[in-house]
């Protein structure tokens, strides 16, 4: 389609007399992930529960698949999956069940329905454990099956609230490659986490939402380069540390670190020390995505689970 995917202006909402979303501006083209980036409280999921029809904003406009929100809700919930920070199968039933459940309620036709959970099954490395109850599933198991389901009718937007919330590194790793073949295919991607690294690895671009406000936008590269250049950081032997600004390229790293030793400097160890969004997130905010907002959104903090 002509202009973005999932487009919002001006959104703002309120619970009480506490504002979380205060005048959010965003645009996602079509197959693009974008990682809106915040700590909890700063508006994610609000932000995502507008755009996917189950919250009214105050005001602003909030487009997906080229549909009003607001005026035209069941075209948007058509096009789009959400998978939140918790999933929403059913834990008496195998895997299997609960897709072709999902499949029926979805009113694909029997045999596609099928062959289709059959194949995500696959794809989410569930095949073998497809008979099993999902009680028996592992955190990882279960957030794989919960993706499986959303991708039943196959979303042009794909919503994922904080996916990767309470799993292991490894469970994490695999959901990660998922969502890569996801997007592979296509669909575009709403992704809010607080994790740094998920942004990194998985985004196109990211917003920096903090208390209600996108206060910076770019890719993580750009973003990254507001913070300052890499350096090659030198710690010497009895104290003190040298820092070398580098492009970061092996052959500029090897410069250094040989005029290093032309000086004979007394090294104790060396690294090399690239901004990360980390640095971005705590440049722009005076704090960490760790250190959250809850305190200063009061009665929202309840509302607002991310």
């Amino acid at each position: 389609m002509d202009g973005p995917m999932i487009e919002t202006r001006g959104l703002r909402k309120a619970f009480g007399t506490t504002t979380v979303l205060a005048g959010v501006d965003l645009a996602v083209a079509p197959g693009e992930v974008l990682g809106l980036l915040g700590p909890n409280g700063a508006g994610k999921t609000t932000t995502v529960e507008i755009l996917s029809t189950l919250l009214r904003a105050d005001g602003g406009t909030a487009t997906v698949g080229g549909h009003d929100v607001r005026r035209s809700p069941a075209r948007v919930r058509e096009a789009i999956s959400l998978t939140g920070q918790y999933t929403a199968v059913d834990e008496l039933l195998t895997g299997r069940e609960n897709l072709r459940l999902m499949a029926r309620l979805a009113h694909l036709p029997r045999d596609a329905g099928r062959a289709r959970g059959e194949d995500l099954l696959a794809l989410f490395d569930l095949t073998g454990a497809a008979d099993r109850v999902v009680r028996t599933y592992s955190g990882g198991m279960r957030r794989r099956l919960d993706l499986a389901v959303g991708l039943l009718t196959r979303p042009r937007v794909l919503f994922l609230d904080e996916p990767t919330t309470g799993l292991d590194p490894r469970s994490r790793a695999d959901l990660w490659d998922v969502v890569r073949t996801v997007v592979g295919d296509g669909t575009t991607v709403l992704l809010t986490t607080q994790y740094l690294d998920e942004a990194e690895a998985l985004a196109d671009r990211v917003a920096v939402l903090d208390r209600g406000h996108v206060i910076a936008h770019g890719t993580p590269d750009d973003l990254k380069h507001r913070v300052g250049a890499a350096h090659v950081v030198v710690d010497l032997v009895g104290g003190g540390t040298e820092r070398i600004r580098t492009d970061a390229s092996v052959p500029d790293v090897r410069r250094i670190l040989a005029d290093v030793e032309r000086r004979a400097l007394p090294v104790e160890r060396w690294r090399v020390a690239v901004p990360t969004l980390d640095d971005v997130f705590l440049t722009l905010t005076g704090h960490s995505t760790a250190a959250g907002t809850t305190a200063d959104l009061g009665t929202a903090s309840a509302r607002e689970a991310s």
